[in-house]
């Protein structure tokens, strides 16, 4: 069996995937400059999943629960914490729980699919498929791990561990969703943004009115 040359390297958090794909700047600031800000956002998000993620398990009618199972992968360097994994007949399939209303989310996606590929490594089964729990909804979304979307959680992986490595968080994009960013106070993005010297001077100077 060949190692993967990234075998012996520090693993990529699974979580740090459905950051990059949100925003590689939002993905650096947190896992390389070690900088994390509360909103409404993530502390509804973390009131969630502190329910969710109390380790143990349940069994009944056909299916054993798994709380915050740990992931891990050697082939793709990856590791983390399934909020909540369900075993039905030996065959396990990954349970992500969300704050918002039903509705699909790459970044969302890819980060279950990552969870799927560690479950498929460390069972030795094949996954096909994960659900992902919408609470303002109170519904669940299945998720199809089809080849299109393996190959963008690989890509994915690939792109933040080349981001970790580089050691730097790339330039903003100021984009609509910055405005439910609980970072948007520390990432600046109408400053860092700016493409030209007059858009940086009229932003500070609206820093300096408010």
């Amino acid at each position: 069996m060949i190692t993967p040359p990234h075998a012996a390297a520090e693993p990529v958090l699974i979580s740090a995937l459905n950051q990059y794909v949100f925003c590689p700047r939002r993905c650096a600031l947190m896992h390389i400059e070690g900088i994390w800000r509360d909103n409404e956002h993530t502390t509804v998000g973390s009131l969630l999943h502190d329910h969710a993620d109390k380790p143990g398990y349940e069994a009944g009618k056909g299916v054993t629960i798994l709380r915050a199972l740990p992931l891990r992968s050697i082939r793709y360097g990856v590791a983390g914490t399934a909020d909540i994994v369900e075993m039905r007949e030996g065959a396990p399939a990954p349970v992500e729980y969300k704050k918002g209303r039903r509705r699909q989310f790459d970044n969302d996606d890819i980060q279950l699919c990552a969870q799927g590929l560690c479950l498929e490594e460390m069972f030795a089964c094949e996954v096909p498929a994960g659900y992902i729990y919408h609470a303002a909804s109170k519904r669940r979304r299945e998720v199809i791990f089809d080849w299109r979307l393996r190959q963008q959680t690989e890509a994915a992986i690939a792109s933040v561990r080349e981001l970790l490595a580089s050691g730097h968080a790339p330039t903003a994009e100021l984009k609509p969703r910055c405005d439910g960013c609980s970072l948007r106070g520390v990432c600046l993005p109408e400053l860092t943004s700016a493409h030209s010297a007059p858009q940086q001077e009229r932003y500070r100077i609206q820093l300096w009115r408010e």
